[in-house]
């Protein structure tokens, strides 16, 4: 493919050299000498990058560019000048030039402005292809060789940058890391069924940290250290959906990351109630029945989540002062933002928002929404398109503004589904895809990680005979009744419940303004 040029300058012969230069490299070159040719070629075809003289006569560079820009706004434009003044370069800059040049030019900075402006997603992805292979090897043994909570988080963490890093690389090179996730969720789940017993029975310091012990063991020390901390719980939020904002909001803060360990099901009744009480959900029903919904219960099953973190202030004795809301709306957002001023004088300030939470259910219901979040790539940009124009974007320059400090972290992640497993239960079964307990439950054991005694997972039972079962992989559970037309509805959706590497292991991100 022969890549398309425009050059305007008016000393365009003096240029020859430079383009025959660039038509032995295999581009095209269309040469005009004025503003007005150049704006009359861009409107008869499209160009890939147009050079633009600053200094011609009649309609200068300046002009120019802007009718260019009208005509085609997302194409390049370099600007070359013989002149540095910066009034001039605010100008060009303003008026989003792609790069600029100072003249005299030689071929090979032309060269390099063409490669970082038309060549720069090729050789991006030419290069994170090449480094993905190279490493495919390494991250295979990695896989392999996990033993631990830390391992395991470690191994996330680089199929999430290699995710990153290959989503303009080539089809098979995707396809390779989707099979290397699959394998690692494969065995993942095999570390979880192993082992989360084992914590539930285990001290803090011999498990890992885990909803319930956020509380005590990330915020609480930050308040004894008299930091003004602002706590943002972003439901059903995943670490790379957090990479991919982190390039938004980081050069207002210093960010510190870890990853933390849900517990099961990872679903927000569960995982949320436990963060905001510091106690397991058997515990919670236990000290607290008044504020836990059992599954059958038709009412809300996160209404009490205020009195759930006075309920552990109080249990810990202290006195810190919190206020505590909820944002599902954009409008609701904008209302919260005028109330910051008032959340001053607290000791810490709880915020969760639904808008992840919504798009994920609302892909799965809406074909529209499907279309738009077909993959995770388009998952991830719509998260980050909404943080770009959301009441949000300004809340952390806000918070960063004011000098808080901003815990970012979530109850659980979801996970794409593909693989449908039959389960049946009763009619009191629950409804979710990714875990169900009830009474006689009926599955294939090798699918699912399966819990009968749920006093031992700190999970309330509502019968003596209940257990819990969770989907591991990108399984989800299907009834036999309607069972193609279920699995055509809910195959590559986005869900929550189960056990992978996306639901389990969530971002706990400490944001500090710059300076402190």
């Amino acid at each position: 493919m022969a890549y398309r040029l425009l050059w305007a300058d008016d000393e365009i012969e003096l240029l020859s050299p430079h383009i025959i230069f660039l038509q032995g490299k295999g581009y095209e070159v269309t040469k005009v000498t004025n503003g007005p040719d150049a704006i009359e070629a861009c409107r008869n075809e499209a160009f890939d990058l147009i050079l633009l003289d600053e200094n011609m006569p009649g309609l200068t560079g300046l002009e120019t560019l802007t009718r260019i820009k009208e005509l085609h706004p997302a194409t390049p434009v370099v600007m070359v000048t013989k002149s540095e003044e910066e009034d001039i370069m605010e100008q060009a800059i303003g008026s989003k030039i792609a790069d600029y040049l100072i003249k005299p030019v030689n071929p090979h900075q032309i060269l390099l402005v063409l490669k970082k402006n038309i060549h720069s997603k090729e050789i991006v992805a030419e290069k994170a292809n090449t480094a993905y292979q190279q490493n495919f090897g390494r991250l295979s043994m990695q896989i392999s060789d996990a033993r631990s909570i830390e391992e395991w988080q470690e191994v996330y963490k680089k199929i999430v940058y290699w995710e990153l890093e290959l989503e303009n690389a080539d089809m098979q090179m995707r396809e390779m890391l989707k099979s290397q996730k699959a394998e690692a969720n494969s065995m993942f789940g095999r570390f979880v069924r192993q082992n989360y017993m084992e914590w539930m029975s285990s001290p803090r310091e011999e498990r890992p940290l885990m909803s319930n012990d956020i509380f005590r063991d990330r915020l609480f020390p930050l308040l004894d250290n008299g930091e003004k901390v602002f706590f943002v719980i972003i439901d059903n939020f995943r670490y790379d959906q957090w990479r991919v904002l982190a390039q938004e909001i980081g050069s207002d803060f210093n960010i510190e990351e870890e990853l933390y360990t849900s517990i099961l099901p990872t679903a927000t009744q569960y995982a949320r109630n436990a963060i905001f009480s510091g106690l397991m959900p058997k515990q919670i029903k236990e000290m607290f029945p008044a504020l836990w919904v059992d599954e059958e219960d038709e009412e809300g099953k996160n209404l009490n989540e205020e009195e759930l973190i006075a309920t552990q202030i109080s249990r810990y004795r202290r006195k810190d002062t919190f206020s505590y809301a909820k944002v599902l709306t954009s409008s609701a957002a904008e209302k919260y933002m005028d109330t910051l001023n008032s959340l001053a004088r607290n000791d810490i300030n709880v915020l969760v928002i639904n808008f992840i939470d919504m798009l994920s259910h609302a892909r799965t219901e809406s074909l529209m929404v499907r279309e738009l979040a077909a993959n995770e790539a388009a998952y991830r940009s719509i998260t980050l398109s909404w943080l770009r124009h959301s009441a949000i974007k300004r809340l952390f320059r806000y918070l960063a503004d004011n000098r808080y400090t901003v815990v970012i972290t979530t109850d659980h992640g979801s996970i794409q589904v593909d693989s449908p497993t039959k389960v049946i239960g009763d009619k009191n079964t629950n409804t979710n895809l990714r875990y169900k307990l009830g009474k006689a439950l009926n599955y294939s054991g090798k699918d699912v990680f399966e819990i009968k005694e749920p006093a031992k997972a700190f999970l309330p039972a509502p019968n003596l005979s209940t257990s819990y079962i969770f989907a591991t992989g990108s399984n989800f559970f299907a009834y036999p009744n309607n069972y193609n037309y279920y699995v055509q509805y809910y195959k590559d959706t986005f869900q929550h419940g189960g056990i992978s590497m996306e639901e389990m292991l969530v971002p706990l991100i400490r944001l500090r303004p710059k300076g402190l």
